[in-house]
């Protein structure tokens, strides 16, 4: 093993990305933030799209910023960058490499036309027992039927591959994103060839599927001259979709532990090592998707903080700024309220969510909340709720022990939200890092180059002798 390096981990989440600085070695483990920007839905008269163009100057802004700063630092310069992001969410590529029109948005209304015909295609039982995915209306392959024009010679390329392709010249699908298309083989970590041929899909729309810690290429001259610099850096594949990396930077102990990367989303489960395929799991739509090292990530999609955003984006169009953590602490003092289920589908797009969140209350015959803490606190409570069953539910169905809830991502800061989970989950809640997605980025980086070497669990070992947590304990029995 070689001593420290300067590693970029590219880290795009769906309301913001960022941009950090990872210095790693055998016995150092920094991460600092170089460039953070604003992401999110552009709404045009047509649907929903990513601004992927003005993403794409984001991050090069943030790889200057990055070698610049690792220049100063010493050392060799930038060593090598990873990318990680949402799932689901593609650019297509015309016959020449260029992008045929912005990505559409996972929130674009525009697969609801379709999903009976994908189903009328590919019964939902034989679809589970192949991708093993949860059904969601903004799966990939949902997206692809609604594809106005496929054509052959096309290419697929999803979000943080599109944007290594940009860097190095290099197509491919790093599996753990690969996994939440719909059209990944969840035995096998392949491509399903019967689903693709059953959807009629062209042929060649599909790059081949690579692993997490595998080398790309150096990044290419034209990006060093944009960038600024002479020495190339290393691009590699990290678990790409971004819950894979954030699950790599769990500081789990053992193998019993159940996990929350909470943001927008609140991706719920446990690791296996294979994917459980059962019609009971499909049932309580669960989903096995590829995690780092062959592992399986079992889990369900909840409806995290977007709910609590959204509300608060909405309030602050209205009127008087919210503090956010005002209301948190005002609602922190109120009495358990009304549950909502985050999940329902008419809190998925944009709007006004505070008004849809009455209107499930009172569809639902519970108390209405009617002022901001209330319903923060609504919303907190249903995650809290939500969150709790998707753990039960993930033990009962893989059979694997879960003695400690980690949470980590944004969620991991809001006290109260760790403080109810633990309370409704009955399991100790140990909160952080909020970066344990860039961090599991730059570990398996490091362990690509030859700096660190080891399984997961030696990865999460210097997790947890570096990032100081914070650890909740139930209240109460069990609801």
């Amino acid at each position: 093993m070689t001593g420290s390096l300067a590693l970029a981990a590219v880290d795009l989440g769906a309301s913001s990305g960022r941009v950090m600085l990872g210095r790693v070695g055998p016995d150092e483990l920094a991460l600092t933030e170089v460039n953070r920007f604003r992401n999110g839905a552009v709404r045009l008269p047509d649907g929903l799209y990513w601004d992927v163009l003005g993403l794409y100057q984001d991050v090069l802004a943030g790889l200057r910023a990055a070698a610049r700063q690792a220049a100063d630092d010493g050392g060799g310069g930038l060593a090598g960058l990873a990318v990680d992001s949402w799932a689901v969410d593609y650019g297509l590529l015309g016959r020449h490499g260029a992008l045929v029109a912005n990505p559409r948005h996972y929130r674009d209304a525009r697969t609801e036309a379709v999903i009976e015909k994908v189903h009328s295609q590919v019964d939902p039982a034989r679809l589970y027992a192949t991708n093993g995915l949860q059904f969601l209306p903004f799966n990939t392959l949902y997206q692809l039927a609604a594809e106005p024009d496929l054509q052959p010679g096309q290419r697929m390329l999803l979000v943080p591959d599109l944007l290594g392709y940009w860097l190095t010249g290099v197509q491919v699908a790093e599996e753990t994103n690969a996994s939440s298309t719909g059209l990944l083989d969840a035995r096998t970590g392949d491509w399903a060839p019967q689903l693709v041929e059953a959807l009629g899909l062209p042929a060649g729309l599909l790059p081949d599927v690579v692993p997490a810690g595998q080398v790309l290429a150096d990044v290419a001259a034209d990006v060093r001259a944009e960038i600024g610099i002479d020495r190339a850096p290393v691009v590699t594949t990290v678990g790409s979709h971004d819950t894979a990396s954030a699950v790599v930077g769990v500081p789990a102990e053992t193998s019993r532990f159940g996990y929350i990367s909470c943001g927008t989303w609140g991706l719920v489960g446990v690791e296996l090592e294979a994917p459980v395929l059962s019609e009971e799991s499909r049932r309580a739509n669960f989903t096995n998707e590829r995690g780092v090292d062959g592992t399986i990530r079992y889990l369900r999609n909840v409806m995290g903080l977007w709910l609590l955003s959204e509300s608060i984006r909405t309030w602050n169009l209205r009127g008087p700024e919210v503090d956010l953590q005002d209301a948190l602490a005002a609602a922190a003092a109120l009495p358990p309220g009304p549950r909502i289920d985050p999940n329902d589908p008419a809190f998925l797009p944009p709007g006004d969510m505070p008004s849809r969140i009455v209107r499930a209350c009172e569809d639902a015959g519970a108390s209405v909340p009617g002022t901001v803490p209330e319903i923060v606190r609504c919303i907190l409570d249903s995650l809290a709720g939500a969150f709790a069953d998707a753990i039960e539910q993930a033990e009962q169905l893989s059979g694997r022990p879960v003695e400690v809830v980690h949470i980590v991502g944004g969620g991991s800061q809001n006290a109260l939200l760790c403080q109810l989970i633990a309370d409704a989950s009955g399991r100790p809640v140990v909160a952080g890092p909020v970066e344990a997605t860039a961090l599991g980025n730059v570990l398996v980086q490091a362990r690509t180059h030859g700096v660190l070497g080891g399984e997961l669990m030696e990865l999460r070992e210097r997790i947890r002798r570096t990032v100081p947590t914070t650890r909740y304990l139930p209240r109460g029995s069990r609801p």
